[in-house]
């Protein structure tokens, strides 16, 4: 469980804080349901842009965001983008929410503040005393900097040397200070030991979204319940809500998935990776291009034993997608030979990197499980094609001028074309067998206890059940740390 005993002097220093600089804290039923935040609120988002540093944008920490870059409120059921069967090939309805529209691009902003803000409302975390750490393979430690930012807090940002130079130029541009480790997406021991090194200096609160189990309560009961509010919306009679696939990063994700079985008993949960670091398949690793995604390890947050499929995704399928999607030629061709609407092909544009990985992987599912019509198959773009110009351009620089030909090789080759090879279903002992791996990581590695660890497979009632229950506790704590600064009264 997450630890919620308070620490007096850091919550009074947080809540000094808050009163200096106009924090008010949002609550995770507000996230589930952004109509109940108070119309004083609401009223003020309408003169602030969605990557404003603005304090006010904790606010648009939700999945239910209008589709717009200033002024927007919120609708009733999430972002989404539904890919028709002229471009996956697969007959079953695929519906996708787009992280696009939080606060810097990216669904990760909830993640991170589910693993901030338990810690700041205990006063656990002192923003006179610490500065906020986020180890990540991109996009988290960009949520965590600007969460970090708006709660008036220093963030620190650890992140693999080969990620894209967008997200460096934009945690410069915020202000945080930023570690660049060795290696690639895949690379996290490397990060790893850099966050054990700034350990050590007690300024420094790491907050390792592979596990920090705010990262799983954010999703279960932010991200599963929008998706879940996204499938009731869009079904049609007869539809059935069949399966949900998530590529593993933090796994975070993946406890939507818990929140979506339990909804939907008869749903099948998949995990998503990089054919080119197939851990999970295999045990295998590798470099990939997958950003986002793959890291040769299981995060500690994975419950694993509520897994049943695993997908390994070829980088080179997402990356020449990437280019179909956001080129003009390509563009040209969905809709002139695919018929895609206007809408809908801006839309593609919503898809980042693992976006794309995460459409293939249910796109496989859907081939394996011989799913129909009625059947519908929900995941999450985690960001948008906004961070990836640079690898286009080197794309372009390495096969040449985007062409209708290509247009066509690819979306033959890298979509239509997916069989299901590197997939596997997982049975019992297949997903204890994933889960034991943990061991290596976080036991020998990361000071975790075998007793823990055991936990988490035999114990599912005081370890993922209570987790996912402490929204209601954190919730009060939010309230109350928000009582006490006397903003919402005052607006």
């Amino acid at each position: 469980m997450i630890d919620l005993s308070i620490n007096k002097e850091g919550l009074a220093n947080n809540i000094k804080k808050a009163k200096e600089n106009g924090i008010i804290i949002p609550k995770i039923s507000q996230m589930q349901h952004p109509e109940t935040i108070p119309g004083a609120i609401q009223d003020k988002l309408k003169n602030v842009g969605l990557w404003d540093i603005n304090p006010l944008n904790l606010f648009r920490i939700t999945w239910k965001n209008e589709a717009k870059e200033s002024g927007g409120l919120f609708r009733e059921i999430p972002n989404y983008v539904e890919l028709p069967s002229s471009l996956t090939g697969v007959p079953c309805r695929i519906i996708a929410m787009a992280g696009k529209w939080f606060p810097t691009g990216c669904h990760k902003v909830g993640a991170s503040f589910g693993c901030l803000a338990p810690r700041l409302v205990t006063g656990q975390f002192d923003v006179n005393k610490h500065k906020a750490v986020w180890p990540s393979t991109g996009n988290y430690c960009r949520g965590g900097a600007f969460n970090s930012r708006l709660l008036g807090a220093q963030g620190v940002a650890i992140l693999p040397a080969e990620m894209s130079q967008e997200r460096f130029d934009w945690l410069h541009e915020i202000g945080a200070e930023v570690i660049a480790t060795p290696g690639c997406e895949s690379n996290v021991k490397e990060i790893f030991d850099k966050t054990n090194e700034l350990k050590l200096d007690p300024q420094y609160m790491i907050f390792n979204q592979f596990a920090e189990m705010g990262n799983p309560l954010w999703h279960y009961n932010v991200t599963g319940y929008a998706l879940a509010d996204l499938f009731e919306a869009v079904k049609r009679p007869g539809d059935k809500f069949a399966a949900a696939c998530f590529t593993s990063g933090s796994a975070g994700t993946m406890s939507a998935g818990d929140y979506l079985k339990e909804q939907y008993p008869q749903l099948k949960l998949a995990v998503g990776e990089a054919l080119q670091c197939p851990t999970i398949l295999n045990n295998g690793f590798g470099g990939h291009r997958i950003e986002g995604i793959g890291d040769k390890h299981i995060p500690w947050i994975h419950n694993v034993k509520n897994t049943d499929m695993a997908i390994a995704i070829d980088d080179e399928d997402s990356q020449r997608l990437l280019r179909l999607f956001n080129t003009p030629e390509g563009q040209a061709y969905m809709k002139e030979e695919l018929g895609l609407d206007d809408e809908l092909i801006e839309k593609l544009t919503w898809l980042g990197i693992s976006g794309i990985a995460n459409v293939l992987c249910c796109i496989k599912a859907a081939k394996y499980y011989e799913l129909t019509e009625h059947d519908v198959i929900g995941t999450v773009l985690t960001d948008s094609a906004v961070m990836y110009g640079s690898r286009i351009q080197e794309l372009n620089d390495m096969y040449g001028a985007y062409d209708r030909t290509a247009a066509i090789v690819d979306h033959n080759i890298h979509m239509l074309n997916l069989k299901t090879d590197n997939m596997k279903e997982l049975g019992y002992a297949d997903r204890k067998v994933v889960h034991n791996l943990k061991y290596y990581t976080w036991v020998e590695q990361q000071g975790k206890e075998t007793a823990e660890l055991n936990a988490l497979w035999y114990d599912t009632e005081h370890t993922w059940d209570a987790v996912h229950a402490q929204a209601k506790d954190l919730d009060e704590l939010i309230d109350a740390f928000n009582e006490e600064t006397g903003l919402l009264k005052s607006l």
